[in-house]
């Protein structure tokens, strides 16, 4: 029976639910969307509308002592809306002061449809320990605002050089030679130091804690399996054959980290005059897995470029073996090659889930504020199928 997968019916949003279990945040999180879909297109929201229902949000937060000012919009982001403002108030622990923050919002439907509250938890747990900005408040259903949110710090910094170029989100971005040896330091500290974090410890309501390596997998197989089924036009064998195998061969025994999930360059900012890393951003994919899958979607040909004399640097920073020699000396972890290639071929199969399937369907539902860069988005994902195929044949 075909499906209407714009106005998705109760009974076929439970099948998928009973079909792809996965973590509850998760869970809710893409019933909501489903629910959802068959709503008006996207609306332009005014800044006035933002700071309204920032306002009430401040307001059961922290009363009504007072003050938010400077409200402007944020560029960069290709699948949330974001705006920085100033907040002056009495902030426990330093006093009457003002705070530069900013509220991160998604629209009526993103390319990538995630959780803020498990954002938000997952920056507060790291504040501290990684440069990430501060957490303030969420608002994780958007009960206040229009769609769910987040208020956190205003970070300094830039997400690339002054003197650089790139298209989007990091992909293309040259790094000049007098950053590289800065900057490629942190971005292998920090992910080693990342995978070494006890998210067991931590305070982090909204991940549910697997059972066992195994089914930490399944769970990411789950969501994303789901995700593409609700969201394809049309079936892909390449796709449906990439998700077999990666249920096939789910390595066995491996060892659970927390992991950023979109861990690259495009993802960080950092101050120019020191060349330090300020922040890292975009935790809404963060979850418990192997360290692998991190280290595979860092070390990806999209985010890097060669050197000077033709050989390529992940991040256009660091060359591939002294990045996986250099991690293996700050986490204290070896890389696994054959776990390496399992992690890269998922990453493969997640970019052709959020690019051929989401990109492609919130763009014709005019569900994003973005939509040229989702349809840009969109339009690489056959490339993307190609990244696939060639990392398919490279194992069956």
């Amino acid at each position: 029976m075909r499906v209407n997968k714009n106005k998705p019916t109760p009974e076929w949003i439970e099948s998928l639910r009973k079909r792809y279990p996965c973590e509850q945040e998760i869970d809710r999180v893409q019933t909501r969307r489903l629910k959802r879909r068959s709503g008006p297109p996207y609306q332009p929201v005014s800044l006035e509308t933002l700071t309204a229902g920032t306002k009430k949000l401040l307001r059961r937060q922290i009363g009504d002592d007072f003050e938010l000012s400077n409200a402007r919009w944020l560029s960069g982001g290709a699948s949330k809306l974001q705006m920085a403002f100033d907040l002056t108030w009495t902030e426990p622990g330093f006093g009457r002061t003002t705070t530069a923050l900013v509220l991160r919002m998604q629209p009526s439907e993103a390319i990538t449809e995630t959780s803020r509250l498990r954002e938000f938890e997952i920056i507060r747990a790291l504040d501290g320990y990684l440069p990430v900005p501060r957490t303030y408040w969420v608002d994780a259903d958007g009960e206040y605002l229009p769609h769910p949110a987040i208020i956190y710090g205003f970070s300094k910094g830039v997400a690339k050089p002054t003197r650089s170029s790139s298209q989007v989100t990091g992909v293309g971005t040259f790094m000049p030679p007098e950053v590289r040896p800065a900057l490629g330091k942190q971005l292998v500290e920090d992910l080693a130091k990342l995978h070494r974090f006890d998210w067991r410890g931590a305070n982090l309501s909204s991940f549910d804690t697997p059972a066992s390596y195994e089914q930490a997998i399944e769970w990411q197989l789950n969501w994303w399996a789901r995700v593409w089924e609700a969201d394809v036009n049309e079936d892909v064998p390449l796709v449906g054959l990439a998700a077999a195998w990666l249920r096939q061969n789910i390595p066995a025994n491996g060892q659970l980290s927390m992991l950023h999930g979109d861990y690259r360059v495009g993802n960080f900012l950092f101050t120019e005059p020191d060349l330090n890393i300020s922040a890292w951003l975009d935790w809404e994919l963060a979850y418990v897995g192997d360290r692998h899958e991190d280290l595979a979607w860092c070390s990806k040909t999209q985010f890097g470029h060669a050197d000077e004399r033709g050989q390529f640097l992940v991040g256009g920073l660091v060359p591939t073996d002294e990045f996986f020699a250099r991690y293996e000396k700050a986490s204290g972890m070896s890389v696994d090659p054959q776990l390496l290639r399992y992690y890269t071929l998922l990453g493969c199969y997640k970019a052709a889930v959020i690019t051929l399937a989401s990109g492609v369907r919130v763009v014709r539902n005019g569900k994003s504020h973005q939509d040229i860069l989702v349809a840009w988005l969109a339009g690489i994902s056959y490339p993307m199928l190609e990244d696939l195929r060639t990392q398919l044949e490279g194992v069956l």
